[in-house]
């Protein structure tokens, strides 16, 4: 029976009426193998048409699947299901006494589709979620599996992949032992004269949040890890109240603020698990450059802030240590990551977001790949040195390009 498949936001509609929810691995096995074109949606949080399978394809959800999580103690490692999120995910890995190094701001996406898209949380020494990720297993074209992992020549394309070489069935994650994190929020932080470098190494993860209606941070949320030093913050006042990122909105759905400490999985997120959104009434654009082009890069949206604030809830800024995925947005280089969380409309969004793009441009900034961007596919391909390498992978693993959708053409071929 056909049904209206959207994505978490609902700006997408998936030509695709139905959503697959096979519930073992020799059924999605299946399935894949017989069929012509396969998207996976995952947690249904990218804002563009990323997982869009075509009306003659199929969408494909991996929540019917046994959430699988091992945990290897001995070897400070996960094993975790293609379906399964971060939160269940981190209760998990805690109840072992174990630790991801980071995690992304909202712990409710899942891990294979936060990985294959670059997604992030923050800190100058912390890599992208797919950092962590030591071996990938992967239904292919013909319903085999395949796993790759680190010293593979193929590994460096094969985590953050679009979704172009299979269906990720498992991963395999670096752990470390838990650690307790306490969050500071400081408030109006002027952007005249900032020490970006400064700022953003103050602790483990930094966040500045801005609604470019004036040059300054109204928010900058610090998570510091106990097991290192406390340092000063002197360049803002602390928050005399708990706060959510977007100005007026009540804080109660956030994780704990004023410095309490708390389990790593209950800070380094900026919402609670508990907290489960139902329905986002926002767009998203994030763009990641050089960290050494943050003062500039900031400098160059303020020029046209008056255009960016109308149609804007709130923007973060992050860093992100480089990566070695090919397609990561932080590939070989330390990054900062500019976010923007729209309002709920796109005629009025798309504009501004092209006006973001002509600001940010000189920097060589990198769209992130699941959120809404209108940078031309042949300036995205150029930003990508190892594109080329990640196109002949796409060939050796998938030659009739079951897996490859418009989305990913157009980043293949520009």
């Amino acid at each position: 029976m056909a049904e209206t498949v959207t994505n978490w936001a609902g700006n997408i509609t998936y030509a695709a009426g139905e959503l697959h929810r096979p519930h073992s691995r020799d059924a999605l096995r299946a399935l894949v193998a017989e069929s012509a074109a396969v998207r996976v949606l995952g947690s249904g949080h990218s804002f563009n048409e990323i997982a869009e399978p075509g009306a003659h394809g199929v969408l494909l959800s991996l929540d019917g699947l046994p959430a699988e999580i091992d945990v290897d103690t001995a070897a400070r490692t996960v094993r975790v299901g293609g379906g399964v999120r971060y939160a269940r995910l981190a209760d998990a890995v805690h109840a072992h006494g174990l630790a991801l190094a980071n995690m992304a701001s909202l712990p409710h996406i899942s891990v294979a589709g936060s990985v294959a898209t670059g997604t992030h949380g923050s800190g100058v020494g912390n890599g992208p979620l797919a950092a962590a990720v030591r071996e990938v297993e992967l239904v292919t074209a013909d319903g085999s599996v395949l796993v790759i992992g680190r010293g593979d020549a193929r590994f460096g394309g094969a985590v953050t992949a679009l979704g172009a070489l299979g269906v990720v069935t498992a991963l395999t994650l670096d752990l470390e032992p838990a650690f307790e994190v306490e969050q500071h929020v400081f408030t109006e932080l002027p952007h005249a004269g900032l020490d970006f470098e400064q700022v953003a190494g103050a602790a483990y993860s930094v966040s500045l949040f801005t609604d470019w209606r004036a040059p300054r941070f109204g928010q900058v949320w610090l998570k510091r890890r106990t097991d290192q030093p406390l340092g000063s913050f002197p360049w803002a006042a602390p928050a005399t109240e708990k706060l959510h990122p977007v100005p007026g909105m009540p804080a109660v759905n956030c994780t704990e603020q004023f410095g309490v400490p708390g389990p790593w999985h209950e800070r380094l997120p900026h919402f609670r698990a508990e907290f489960t959104p139902s329905s986002g009434q926002e767009l998203q654009s994030e763009y990641l450059m050089a960290r050494s082009d943050a003062p500039k890069a900031l400098d160059a949206l303020d020029r046209v802030r008056d255009t960016i604030a109308p149609v804007l809830q709130i923007c973060e800024v992050r860093t992100v240590a480089a990566d070695e995925q090919w397609l990561s947005p932080a590939y070989g280089q330390d990054s900062v990551a500019v976010h923007f969380t729209w309002i709920a409309d796109t005629a009025a969004v798309l504009p501004v977001v092209r006006v973001v793009e002509e600001a940010l441009e000189p920097f060589g900034a990198r769209p992130h790949w699941g959120k809404v961007f209108a940078t031309p596919a042949a300036r995205v391909r150029a930003l990508y040195p190892r594109l080329d390498d990640f196109a002949a992978l796409v060939r050796e693993l998938d030659p009739a390009g079951k897996f490859t959708n418009a989305f990913v053409r157009g980043v293949l071929e520009g």
